[in-house]
C-alpha cells in the first residue's frame, strides 16, 4: 500500500489545520492508521492512531481533547483534525499503516510497515 501525506502548512497559535492520508495499491490490507511526528532534534513519536475494524482510537495525553482521527473507508482516507496547535506541535508529521496491527496504546514506529512521506506543519505566530 502507498500512503500520501498531505494538509500541512504554516498556523499561528491556536489555530487548526487537518492532515490527510490518502491510501492506494493493496489498501484491504490496511487496518490500523497511526500519525507520527516528529520535531527537530527529537525521536519520532507516535500521536494517534485508528484501528478499520472497529473504529477505535488511540492518542498520546499531549494531543487528547486536541486532535482528532477519523477515516474514511470509500475513500480510503484518514484525517487528523488538529485544533488549538501550540508551538511544541512543530515538527514533520508523518502517517503510517499496517494490515495486522490493532492499535491501543502507546505506538511504535516499528510495528507499521508503510510509510507516507512526511508533512510539515509549523506553529509560529
Amino acid at each position: 500500500v502507498q500512503l500520501q501525506a498531505s494538509g500541512g502548512g504554516l498556523v499561528q497559535p491556536g489555530g487548526s489545520l487537518r492532515l490527510s492520508c490518502a491510501a492506494s495499491g493493496s489498501t484491504f490490507g490496511v487496518h490500523a492508521v497511526g500519525w507520527f511526528r516528529q520535531a527537530p532534534g527529537k525521536e519520532r513519536e507516535g500521536i494517534s492512531c485508528i484501528n478499520r475494524s472497529d473504529g477505535s482510537t488511540y492518542y498520546i495525553d499531549s494531543v487528547k481533547g486536541r486532535f482528532t482521527i477519523s477515516r474514511d473507508n470509500a475513500k480510503n482516507t484518514v484525517y487528523l483534525q488538529m485544533n488549538n496547535l501550540q508551538s511544541e506541535d512543530t515538527a514533520v508529521y508523518y502517517c503510517a499503516a499496517d494490515a495486522m496491527l490493532y492499535c491501543e496504546g502507546s505506538l511504535s514506529a516499528a510495528d507499521f510497515t508503510s510509510w507516507g512521506q512526511g508533512t510539515q506543519v509549523t506553529v509560529s505566530s
